[in-house]
């Protein structure tokens, strides 16, 4: 079952208007008419996974695979055993087949720590050149910023909350909303060998937390009655956690507990256990508040959007990583977020953090005060040397993996989306043959790729993988490398936009590889059953799935640039937007990896993207491109 502390559910209300959704539709109206994901057939996946390895494998090995794949699937084999146990696992839930594998063997019993391994990041907002001003201390302009977008947070807290909020839909068919419900009020709290998922739906949560000089203070954005505090007294509340937190640090040295969430999750987990007997309120504080603000000092050589991001990705302290969504705000009003990954995916984020940036953007017009508003205070926390000590263990492995770690801004403004169109093509299956040909001709073979496609036309579904190297893709890469002809080129190019067009379609309708495979791997009960699963034995599974490109489309990026850390030490992070009339990416390395430069990546894909155009724009004012 789902690994959660609390979650409750009340009853519908209806509509309101949204730039991604549709009018009049209240936010959950549609999950009944949501289809269930569907378990594949086996031959399919086996089939499907056996093309995807192709451009990956020596020949030798890929009959090595082929006979692996054959024995697993066939009479006698574990693989019919494995996928009957997950047909009944289908049976038996109450959502979603997948749902509970998904979070719990990808997100909640990871060990190594949220940060930069998990969870993402984004700048948000305009976030021009300028320079953060020079001081240890909050300033107006960051906390007038501040308390904006958490006006607009909470109006959106409210409109899930009535399910005033539209429900999305795509191409006429609605989309999951599941995953508003856990936006808001949502934690990640840490426990041995295996997480959990602290929830509220309706998030009834009257306070946020603020994190500001690396200690913690809540703040009540609600009084007692339930009534929203104004945007000046939410200001105010701001001014006042601030003030007494420079207090509380002028008397005394205080522990930077937030540390610890950047840690190693069993460690955390031993840390929690310690802080429970006299930290119980002060946990159950942090854990229930609607969501985190950070108010970012010391940040002067945060200057261009490029220290921005890397800002928000690497920057360990003054933060709580367990909270489903954190706002950071820097001196200038510049801002960000870092977001745990477990229970929502970053484009449901997205859609939310849009929401309240398009109305901080608009003349607003303040609200009455609430009367009674209980003041902002800071946490107190009382801890013993064992804590002291995991906490110092814990900024130490978070400061090596920030150290390491390097993400890179890169702009195409030569074209964007409305140009790639005019080919007749995909975008977003243009830029993916980018990437490849990309990482070709920087290393000489082709990468084992993950996209994220989304599975929300399902009920409670969360994502697939899109493995977008292909043979197709690889014979491009080659090609484009050799120079060869522009008409090959241009075959070959078309061809495997359309390799990729085809795996994206069929990873979207739930018949992907890797989803259905970690179900499979998650029925196996015992270490005699894992060595008679020859297809998870043989390499080629090992290899398939470490994946050099993690890769993910988060269009629109006039306003939301994310980022994340690669999933592998010898591999790239790339976050990219398609948007109408540019194309904008992170890319992001490990500095310890050798081999790897984001750097000469980011520069090696502007060129293939250039190299694409013109070859297109030629193509097309020579009408050569077959339809």
């Amino acid at each position: 079952m789902l690994s959660i502390v609390r979650f409750k559910v009340a009853s519908p209300n209806i509509k309101a208007v949204s730039r991604y959704s549709t009018e009049c539709v209240s936010t959950f109206a549609n999950q009944d008419k949501l289809p269930r994901l569907p378990v594949p057939r086996l031959e399919a996946t086996a089939a499907r996974y056996l093309k995807s390895l192709q451009p990956l494998l020596s020949s030798q090995e890929l009959a090595q695979a082929e006979k692996a794949v054959s024995q697993f699937i066939g009479p006698g084999g574990l693989g019919p055993v494995l996928q009957q146990r997950l047909l009944q696992a289908d049976r038996e839930a109450a959502n979603s087949w997948l749902e509970d594998i998904w979070l719990n063997k990808a997100y909640l019993e990871y060990r190594e720590s949220n940060f930069i391994n998990s969870n993402w990041a984004a700048i948000v907002g305009t976030f021009t050149e300028s320079k953060e001003p020079v001081s240890q201390q909050a300033t107006p302009v960051q906390m007038e910023k501040a308390a904006r977008m958490i006006t607009h947070l909470l109006e959106c807290n409210e409109a899930i909350n009535k399910q005033q909020m539209p429900a999305d839909m795509q191409r006429g068919e609605p989309l999951c909303m599941n995953q508003f419900k856990w936006q808001f009020g949502t934690t990640r709290v840490p426990r041995m060998q295996r997480d959990e998922i602290r929830g509220q739906w309706p998030c009834s949560a009257k306070h946020i937390v603020v994190m500001y000089r690396q200690q913690a203070a809540v703040v009540p954005v609600y009084n007692e009655e339930g009534r929203r505090a104004s945007l000046v007294q939410i200001a105010a509340q701001l001014s006042q956690a601030t003030r007494s937190i420079d207090r509380m640090l002028q008397r005394q040295q205080m522990p930077s507990v937030g540390l610890l969430t950047a840690g190693n999750r069993d460690n955390w987990a031993r840390a929690h256990k310690l802080l429970e007997p006299g930290n119980a309120e002060a946990l159950e504080q942090v854990e229930s508040a609607l969501f985190v603000v950070c108010l970012d000092t010391e940040t002067q050589g945060t200057t261009t959007a490029n220290d921005g991001i890397d800002h928000m990705l690497r920057a360990y302290e003054n933060r709580w990583f367990d909270k489903a969504i954190q706002l950071i705000v820097l001196g200038s009003g510049r801002m960000g977020v870092n977001c745990e990954h477990a229970p929502v995916d970053a484009l449901t984020t997205g859609r939310i953090l849009m929401e309240a940036l398009s109305k901080e953007a608009a003349l607003y017009k303040d609200t009455a005060p609430c009367a009674d508003l209980p003041p902002a205070e800071p946490i107190a926390w009382n801890i013993d040397g064992q804590v002291q000590h995991l906490i110092e263990a814990a900024q130490k492995q978070a400061h090596a993996l920030a150290a390491d770690l390097k993400v890179l801004l890169g702009d195409s403004r030569q074209y964007g989306a409305q140009w790639i169109k005019k080919l007749g093509v995909s975008p977003d299956a243009f830029f993916q043959v980018a990437l490849q040909a990309t990482y070709f001709q920087m290393h000489g073979r082709a990468p084992a790729t993950y996209e994220t496609a989304s599975l929300r036309r399902f009920r409670h579904g969360r994502t697939e993988t899109i493995r977008s190297c292909s043979q197709d893709s690889l014979q491009f890469s080659r090609a484009l490398a050799d120079n060869v002809p522009l008409a090959q080129q241009l075959r070959l190019f078309q061809q495997a936009v359309a390799s990729h067009v085809e795996y994206s379609r069929a990873a979207a309708s739930g018949e992907g590889v890797d989803r259905h495979l970690l179900g499979l791997l998650a029925q196996i009960r015992s270490p005699e059953e894992a060595q008679q699963a020859l297809l998870f034995q043989d390499p080629s599974y090992a290899r398939s799935t470490s994946f050099t490109l993690s890769t993910s489309n988060v269009t629109p990026g006039d306003i939301f640039r994310g980022s994340f850390a690669p999933v592998v030490r010898d591999g790239y992070g790339v976050n990219y937007a398609l948007d109408k009339g540019d194309l904008k990416f992170t890319v992001s390395e490990w500095m310890s990896a050798s081999g790897t430069s984001a750097a000469e990546f980011r520069e090696c894909l502007l060129s293939t993207l250039t190299r694409l155009h013109d070859a297109g724009q030629y193509a097309m004012d020579h009408q050569l491109l077959s339809q």
